[in-house]
C-alpha cells in the first residue's frame, strides 16, 4: 500500500528563494548553482547593494538592488587588499594584525550595507509579501541570516568558512583546537606540542578578532530582531550548510549531517549537483 500512496505524491515541486549573497569571489561560486536551481523550476530574487562589483541581472534570477552608503571603488579597494593580504608571507603576528584590521574594515563596510537593506521598508514589505519557501545566503556576511530569522524562514548556507569557526560552534560540531587545525595557523591535522599549543593559543584569540568582525552585526541583528542575539546564534538556525570544502584538499575534521560538502562546485569540470 506504501509505494502507490508515494506514487501519487509524485516529485517535489519548485519553491521561491531569496537570495542575499555576497559581493567578490563568494557570489562568483553561488551564482554558479542559482543557474542549475533556476534549471530545476525554482523562482529565485537576488538583493544586492546598488553598485555592486560583481552580481549584475540575469535571466536566471530577479535582481532588485537598494542603495548603500559607499560607493564601488571602496569595496574594489577592500577586495584587492584583502586578496593581496592572503598571499602574505609576513610572521604570524603581522598577518594577524593585517587580518584584524581587514575585519574590521570589510565588517564595517557590510554592516553598512546590512543596515540599508534590513530598514529599506519598500523591500521589507516585498519580503513579507512574496511568501519565500526559504534563504540562501553567505553566512559570512550574516544579513541574510538575521532576515530568516526575522521572517522565520528557513536557511541554506553556502560559504567556504567563518572566521573563528563560529560556523562549526552553530552547527555544534566538535571542534578540538588539539586536532583541528585553526585558520591561517598553517597547521596540519597533525601537530607537535608545540604546534598544538600555538594552535590552543589562536583558539583562545578568536574571541577578540571576531568581536571586531561581528561586533556590529550583532549589536544590529539584536536592535532589528528586538532581542539580544550572537553571532553564534544567529547562524545557530541554519538548516544546510553547503560547504564549498573537499577533504581531499582540507584537513579532517567533525562535521554534522546538516553540512554538505561541494567542493569543486566553481570549477570547469564539476560534478552534477546533487538534489
Amino acid at each position: 500500500l506504501l509505494l502507490p500512496f508515494l506514487g501519487l505524491l509524485g516529485s517535489a515541486t519548485a519553491g521561491k528563494l531569496l537570495v542575499v549573497p555576497m559581493e567578490g569571489s563568494h557570489w562568483l561560486s553561488m551564482r554558479e548553482v542559482l543557474a542549475e536551481l533556476s534549471q530545476r523550476g525554482h523562482e529565485i530574487v537576488v538583493m544586492a547593494p546598488a553598485n555592486t562589483i560583481l552580481i549584475g541581472a540575469s535571466d536566471t534570477y530577479e535582481l532588485k538592488t537598494y542603495p548603500v552608503p559607499f560607493s564601488r571603488e571602496e569595496m574594489e579597494e577592500l577586495i584587492r587588499s584583502f586578496g593581496a593580504s592572503c598571499f602574505s608571507q609576513e610572521p604570524f603576528l603581522v598577518r594577524f594584525w593585517t587580518l584584524l584590521e581587514h575585519y574590521r574594515k570589510s565588517g564595517a563596510m557590510f554592516h553598512a550595507s546590512c543596515k540599508s537593506l534590513l530598514y529599506n521598508r519598500e523591500l521589507m514589505e516585498y519580503v513579507r509579501e512574496s511568501h519565500f519557501d526559504a534563504v540562501f545566503t553567505d553566512p559570512l556576511s550574516p544579513c541574510g541570516q538575521i532576515l530568516a530569522v526575522h521572517f522565520s524562514l528557513p536557511t541554506v548556507f553556502f560559504l567556504r568558512g567563518v572566521p573563528c569557526a563560529i560556523d562549526v560552534h552553530a552547527a555544534q560540531s566538535p571542534d578540538p583546537p588539539s586536532y583541528v587545525p585553526r585558520m591561517f595557523s598553517l597547521n596540519t591535522d597533525r601537530m607537535s606540542f608545540s604546534q598544538r599549543v600555538k594552535n590552543f593559543l589562536i583558539a583562545l584569540s578568536e574571541s577578540f578578532s571576531c568581536n571586531i568582525a561581528f561586533g556590529p552585526f550583532e549589536e544590529l541583528a539584536s536592535e532589528f530582531l528586538q532581542k539580544p542575539v550572537t553571532m553564534t546564534e544567529l547562524l545557530s538556525h541554519g538548516a544546510v550548510w553547503l560547504k564549498r570544502l573537499d577533504f581531499v584538499l582540507e584537513y579532517p575534521a567533525p562535521v554534522m549531517p546538516n553540512m554538505v560538502f561541494i567542493g569543486g562546485i566553481n570549477c570547469a569540470q564539476k560534478k552534477p549537483l546533487a538534489q
